[in-house]
């Protein structure tokens, strides 16, 4: 059997379990996984270990601590698919009224039916992504970067799977791409019939690929390719406030909502910028900088484009690009054109400011005063995310959750006496 074909057949699965699934029966469920993820830890930390060992010195650091597990992390993978079970399900009615010929008219949110899920080597998202999926009432098909599809395959066969069972539900309800090769990728996203939507989460070019394939197959895909936050320093900051929001915004390197371009306004008071830099240089990054950046303090010319994502450079994750703009107009350009859109911050005392940037911008989610590190599932809707959705087409769009995962039917009850 080829790799297609067992999707495919993954798929077909999971198509068949989808309409089983219930809110009570899924919270049940996922109420079961926490439990067996501490009760067959072993098994999971014994998988986890052969992916770990089989990866080390082929995959930078940063992506090895993503893939490792230990006794805290299988705790904390447990506590967040217990915290899912536990949520409230999805209100399935948006609205209804009577039309004046008599008929009942309402607007449901109903489940799609088999989301496919292309994650990077993390074994915690399966069971975040699962859990969404499930939540959402709809069936999965999971697929892992390759370095951790032993452990990931553990959580689907020895955790999701058997407790969909305890639930009464199938177990097929949770499929799982079970080949390294990216052809396994590929496949999820070229079967418009059996999997319509594919979260596409990971940076950088292969994934925007996938997406590009999904197009050409006519599947929907909600990518998150890039990342990289933007902080807007106005002339108004206040310098304090700035340096603390800045600190915030970098207190992890390796993830997608850090601090990635700060742009300094040239009319900021004197000494704003050399604060900015000193607070970067004491966090020991490096410091990237355009030529008209690099005119006023000692940086290292930045030879890629303005927004390049160093969460995504593996021999420069420590890094962080500054910029000087000619006011907030310009910043706002820039935050649109030359960066991937997924969130801006202005830090500004003037409100008046703060408002036109807030309105200008067209990322994902944009801030005042506040760190891009908060535009993350959890902390904005108390629901893990199944990954940032980019895209600048109608849909969900940043941190996507269970709540975003449904399509619009209408629902039309008469009496049989209606005519048009």
């Amino acid at each position: 059997m080829d790799v297609r074909e067992q999707v495919e057949l993954e798929a077909i699965e999971a198509n068949r379990a989808s309409s089983s699934l219930t809110d009570e029966a899924v919270a049940v469920a996922l109420g079961a996984a926490g439990a067996l993820v501490r009760e067959r830890r072993t098994a999971v930390l014994a998988a986890n270990a052969a992916d770990y060992d089989a990866a080390s010195g082929r995959l930078d650091e940063g992506t090895l601590d993503r893939l490792r597990l230990d006794e805290r992390r299988i705790e904390t993978l447990a506590a967040q698919v217990e915290a899912t079970a536990a949520i409230e399900p999805l209100e399935r009615e948006i609205g209804s009224r009577k039309l004046a010929n008599g008929l009942e008219v309402s607007e449901r949110r109903i489940p799609i039916g088999t989301v496919g899920a292309n994650f990077e080597a993390r074994p915690n998202v399966a069971l975040d992504i699962a859990g969404q999926l499930l939540k959402s009432l709809n069936a999965a098909v999971l697929r892992t970067g390759g370095a951790a599809l032993r452990t990931v395959t553990t959580l689907v066969d020895d955790v999701l799977r058997p407790a969909l069972e305890q639930a009464g539900l199938p177990p097929g309800a949770v499929g799982l791409v079970r080949t390294p090769d990216h052809e396994g990728a590929r496949a999820l996203v070229s079967l418009p019939r059996r999997i319509p939507l594919v979260i596409l989460r990971g940076s950088g070019e292969t994934t925007a690929a996938l997406a590009r394939l999904a197009a050409e197959n006519g599947v929907r895909a909600l990518a998150h390719a890039e990342g990289g936050g933007v902080l807007y320093v106005h002339e108004s900051a206040d310098r304090d406030r700035l340096l603390a929001i800045a600190e915030t915004s970098l207190d992890r390197i390796g993830v997608c909502n850090r601090l990635n371009l700060a742009l300094v306004d040239v009319r900021a008071p004197e000494g704003t910028l050399e604060a900015l830099l000193a607070l970067f240089a004491r966090l020991g990054l490096d410091v990237y900088g355009t030529p008209r950046a690099g005119s006023r303090a000692d940086l290292l010319p930045l030879e890629t484009r303005l927004g390049h994502e160093w969460a995504n450079d593996a021999d420069r994750t420590a890094s962080v690009t500054v910029d000087l703009v000619d006011g907030l107009y310009e910043a706002v350009r820039l935050a649109n054109e030359e960066t991937s859109g997924l969130a801006a911050g202005i830090v500004a005392e003037d409100a008046s400011a703060a408002q036109a940037f807030l309105e200008g911008y067209r990322g994902t989610a944009a801030a005042w005063n506040a760190s891009t590190r908060f535009v993350d599932g959890f902390e904005l809707t108390s629901a893990p995310e199944t990954g940032i959705n980019v895209g600048r087409e109608p849909g969900p769009r940043g941190p996507v959750t269970y709540r975003d995962l449904w399509l619009r039917q209408y629902r039309i009850v008469g009496d049989g006496t209606q005519k048009r």
